[in-house]
């Protein structure tokens, strides 16, 4: 069972940046698909960044130039940098692990794939 545990979140300005994390109870990365949903009130949850074995990534045009993910496989954590943060960026971001031998298929970028999930951390920018 893998444990995922998110940190970083916070209020900020519009324009501002955060730095998300999520630690792991074990060594994922290499046979995972590593990811971070976020979810408004009343949206679905929706995928904002996605990472693989090898290292590529993947975002959604929402947020793509302004966010970025990476890992650290010796620490066994991951990354959101998120910069020029604006009001709709506001929600719950998860942290999330697909056991999918390190590919992240089209299926996962959608949140059904991700069996491991973190409990959350919240991002608040006001304008």
């Amino acid at each position: 069972q893998v444990q995922l545990v998110e940190s970083g979140g916070g209020s900020v300005q519009s324009g501002g940046s955060l730095r998300l994390s999520c630690a792991a109870s074990e060594n994922t990365y290499g046979s995972y698909c590593m990811a971070w949903f976020r979810q408004a009130p009343g949206k679905e949850r929706e995928r904002v960044a996605g990472i693989d074995n090898l290292g590529n990534t993947h975002y959604p045009d929402s947020v793509k130039g302004r966010f970025t993910i990476s890992k650290d496989n010796a620490k066994n954590t991951l990354y959101l940098e998120m910069n020029s943060l604006n009001p709709e960026d506001t929600a719950m971001y998860y942290c999330a692990a697909a056991d999918s031998g390190g590919y992240c298929a089209i299926s996962l970028l959608y949140a059904g794939g991700y069996k491991y999930w973190g409990q959350g951390t919240q991002v608040t920018v006001s304008s």
